[in-house]
C-alpha cells in the first residue's frame, strides 16, 4: 500500500493539534475495559499523547506505539523517554511486526479513515489480538460534522477535503463506516458508540480553527491541494481567513462526531 498519502502530514499545525489529545477525549469509551497489567499496542500513535495515557493506565502492563512516520515516532519517545513501560516504532497496519495474540488490546485512533483498505488493516488487528481480546476504533466522519454560524469558506473546506483524502484512497466519512468495515474483517460482535469534540468557547474555537487555518496554508493539505490542481493560493488563504472569521464569531460552535467501535470474536 505504499501509494497511499497520509492527508494532513506532519506540519506543526498538525502534531501540536493531535498531542493534545488524551484518553479523555478521545478513548474515553474504550478506558473501562483497561485493566492493570495488560498489554496494549496503540496503531496510528502520532505524538504519543493518548499512548502515553494507557500506559499509565496498564502499568506495570506494556504499551507499544507504532506509526509509519520516523520523525513523528522519534517525537513521540523523545517526549515521552520518561515513561519505563511504552515503546515507539516504526511500524505498517496491514504487516504488523508481532506475533499471533500479542496484545490483549489492539487500539486505533483517527487512522481507518486514511487507509486505503480499513478490511484488511482490521484483519491484521484481529490477528495480534488474544482471544477475549478487544480490537478498538474511533474514526471522525467529515459529512456529519457541523458549526454555526455558517460560513461559506467552512463548507469549501469540507468539500474540498473530501476531495483531497479520496484522492489519497482514504475515506473521510470513515466514522459511519467503521461497524460495516469491523463485521467485513471477521469479527462476530461489534459494539458501537459515538462521541464529539466541541469547540465552543473562544479558547477552544481560537484553538480548532487556528489549527485548521495553518494546515490549509501550511501543511501537507495545502502542498497537496496545490499539486493536483483541487485549489490555487487565492482559494487557500480566502479558506484560512474564513476560519479565523468563524472563530471571532462570539456564538460559534463546531461539532466534531466520531464513531467508536470496541470489536470482539
Amino acid at each position: 500500500m505504499s501509494d497511499e498519502v497520509y492527508s494532513h502530514g506532519h506540519h506543526p499545525s498538525v502534531t501540536t493539534a493531535h498531542a493534545t489529545r488524551t484518553v479523555a477525549s478521545s478513548a474515553a469509551y474504550l478506558e473501562p475495559y483497561l485493566e492493570a497489567g495488560m498489554d496494549l499496542l496503540d496503531i496510528g500513535c502520532g505524538p504519543g499523547s493518548i499512548t502515553a495515557g494507557f500506559a499509565d493506565i496498564v502499568a506495570p502492563g506494556s504499551v507499544i506505539g507504532i506509526d509509519s512516520s520516523a520523525d513523528v515516532v522519534a517525537q513521540a519517545a523523545e517526549t515521552h523517554r520518561d515513561l519505563a513501560n511504552v515503546e515507539f516504532r516504526e511500524g505498517n497496519v496491514y504487516d504488523l511486526d508481532f506475533a499471533d495474540e500479542s496484545f490483549d488490546v489492539v487500539h486505533a485512533h483517527q487512522l481507518l479513515q486514511h487507509v486505503a483498505d480499513p478490511v484488511a488493516a482490521l484483519r491484521e488487528m484481529r490477528r495480534v489480538v488474544r482471544p477475549g481480546g478487544i480490537v478498538a476504533a474511533r474514526d471522525a466522519d467529515f459529512g456529519a460534522m457541523a458549526w454555526h454560524p455558517a460560513v461559506e469558506e467552512l463548507e469549501e473546506w469540507r468539500t474540498l477535503y473530501r476531495d483531497l483524502a479520496r484522492g489519497n484512497r482514504g475515506e473521510p466519512d470513515a466514522g459511519r463506516r467503521l461497524p460495516g468495515w469491523a463485521s467485513a474483517a471477521g469479527f462476530a460482535h461489534v459494539e458501537v458508540s459515538s462521541s464529539n469534540w466541541t469547540y465552543a468557547t473562544p479558547e477552544e474555537r481560537s484553538f480548532h480553527a487556528g489549527s485548521w487555518a495553518d494546515r490549509v496554508l501550511h501543511s501537507a493539505f495545502a502542498e497537496q491541494t496545490l499539486d493536483r490542481g483541487l485549489a490555487d493560493q487565492q482559494t487557500l488563504d480566502r479558506l484560512a481567513e474564513g476560519w479565523r472569521r468563524w472563530a471571532r464569531m462570539d456564538d460559534a460552535v463546531f461539532l466534531m462526531p466520531s464513531v467508536e467501535i470496541l470489536a470482539r470474536d
